[in-house]
């Protein structure tokens, strides 16, 4: 058979003719490579004795494209995402809860002060040790003094 590059100027015509017909307007370079690649898997698979390249060529690429829009249909069905409406409705999961505070704390009485800060800062806000020393106007090995100390009387009491 004729190499790939002559296939491709002889039926180029052809393919465009098959993704104009499947009305292929949106990704136009991803449809006409696959296009290609159906061609070249036509030219590989065809069996002269059967019929003409021509006949082969056409069903199995518009097969192909046929099938490659299904499955784009498929995975877009399968994409959900939701309207704004439903970001609205949503609850945030860390709104601010006193009680999980008072619950945190009572087991950490034996913290100092800004070791509570810390606990509290970075549990409940998430924040980080540079987001905490800036907020308490501290340098950050003050802060990081308070999370060593803070995490080795929590080791203590769990082992307890």
């Amino acid at each position: 058979m004729e190499s790939f590059e002559q296939l491709v100027d002889q039926y180029e015509p052809m393919l465009h003719k098959i993704m104009n017909s499947l009305h292929l307007y949106k990704n136009h370079d991803e449809f006409y490579q696959h296009s290609l690649i159906a061609l070249w898997e036509a030219s590989q698979r065809f069996d002269p004795n059967k019929g003409s390249f021509t006949n082969y060529a056409y069903t199995y690429i518009k097969g192909c494209l046929l099938m490659e829009l299904k499955k784009l249909h498929q995975d877009h069905e399968r994409d959900v995402h939701p309207d704004e409406q439903f970001w609205d409705l949503v609850e945030d999961s860390f709104s601010d809860d006193p009680l999980q505070n008072e619950i945190l704390l009572s087991y950490c009485e034996t913290l100092t002060p800004n070791q509570k800060k810390w606990l509290l800062y970075t549990v409940c806000d998430h924040l980080t040790i540079k987001e905490i020393a800036e907020l308490e106007k501290v340098s950050l090995s003050a802060v990081k003094s308070w999370r060593s100390g803070a995490r080795e009387k929590v080791k203590n009491l769990v082992k307890d």
